[in-house]
């Protein structure tokens, strides 16, 4: 594999501090250096190589933008965003890891939670001794989560919730899982903790994407939590998965460029180096074209994460920002892979190069927490103040 170079053509490095570079760097070191070597093994096993969770844990990249007193890094965003660029460059299901770690667990725990759920488990969260995930999506409701079939009654000093959660990253391996489900008063979050009884996560196999992921579904059969420890007692409404769902978009868009990048990088070397009607096929007319076009996308993308990242931290990042962020760079990133494997003819198809398994992976994060055609209509919306995915 050829040393990888980011592709920089508008000198953006310039734009970020000290600070953010150092993370970058680091982060992009521990990916080329630990995971890179062994992430095609786990992908061709269909398996997540959790003896790393540690050092993941030790690089502060679980929850890296909450407060240091919760045991998190208390970064800027801009930085969280370079994070999850670094780790998509090493597999989508490494970004997805980490990413449901702080955007769909610690973040609800943290902004809806009660000082004492936030004690308990915002550490363990932060340092990999606990792993969350997050339980939204249904088998029959992905794009309207509001028409949610899970459902929590109120028994006592307790909540008895029934439901099932589907395609849910981290489900089988989690300890904690958020749990949103309809009680009489609207959407409630809750935190179902592994063993509990009537609570199982079966792992969801047979998948060609997002191999080197843990995926599952959650079952819950008349699962009894706590009301003063076990249900999130600022969230209600559907706004706060919501909520969550805009904070792990703000990663995705950040780390789809990550597996741009990492195509790109070696589509170019590949181009370089092999020789076609005796020269290299970078000396072609079509190549070029090609690397011109995604070289101008992907920077097109980082542009656009760096703007959102500042008005993350800047308070005024608004969901439609996201919306267009996740869509556009999403899109970019999967057009990209799919060229880069057509410039490596048969050996896209190989797990000994990068290109296949991004695109595969891309297919997966084009669906994932918001398609690309609802994403559309949310900036349709935005843009014209009408929502056409609601009826009459």
């Amino acid at each position: 594999m050829q040393p990888y170079k980011a592709l920089d053509y508008l000198d953006l490095d310039s734009e970020f501090s000290q600070d953010e570079r150092m993370v970058r760097d680091t982060v992009r070191a521990w990916v080329s250096d630990r995971f890179l070597p062994v992430v095609t093994e786990h992908f061709e096993a269909g398996t997540f190589p959790h003896h790393l969770t540690p050092e993941l844990a030790e690089l502060g990249v679980f929850g890296p933008n909450l407060p240091e007193e919760y045991g998190c890094a208390g970064l800027n965003n801009v930085a969280y965003g370079l994070i999850c660029q670094e780790l998509e460059r090493g597999d989508s299901g490494l970004r997805s890891y980490v990413s449901v770690q702080g955007s769909l667990v610690m973040y609800p725990i943290f902004a809806w939670g009660s000082d004492e759920q936030k004690k308990h488990w915002l550490p363990k969260l932060a340092a990999g001794k606990a792993i969350g995930s997050f339980g939204l999506t249904e088998p029959d409701f992905g794009s309207n989560p509001g028409g949610m079939a899970s459902r929590a009654r109120k028994d006592g000093d307790s909540w008895i919730l029934n439901g099932r959660k589907m395609w849910i990253t981290n489900g089988t391996i989690a300890d904690v899982s958020v749990v949103w489900a309809r009680a009489e008063d609207g959407i409630r979050g809750f935190l179902v903790e592994k063993g509990m009884p009537g609570f199982s996560a079966p792992e969801q196999k047979h998948k060609w994407s997002l191999r080197a992921s843990v995926t599952s579904e959650l079952v819950l059969e008349d699962v009894r939590v706590k009301e003063a420890t076990h249900m999130l007692p600022k969230a209600k409404g559907l706004k706060c998965p919501l909520g969550c769902l805009t904070q792990a978009r703000y990663g995705i868009a950040w780390g789809a460029l990550g597996a741009a990048l990492a195509c790109f990088d070696e589509a170019l070397s590949y181009s370089k180096s092999r020789i076609v009607f005796d020269k290299p096929l970078a000396a072609y007319q079509i190549p070029q074209k090609k690397l011109a076009d995604m070289g101008t996308q992907i920077t097109l993308g980082q542009l656009m994460a760096l703007r959102m990242g500042r008005l993350k931290d800047e308070g005024r990042l608004q969901p439609h920002h996201v919306n267009m962020g996740k869509r556009n760079n999403v899109h970019i990133a999967l057009e990209i892979a799919r060229t880069c494997r057509d410039m490596l003819g048969a050996n896209g198809i190989s797990l000994e190069y990068q290109v296949g398994r991004h695109m595969t992976n891309l297919e997966s994060v084009y669906t994932y927490e918001g398609t690309h055609d609802i994403h559309t209509l949310a900036i349709g919306e935005a843009l014209t103040g009408i929502p056409a995915y609601r009826v009459g």
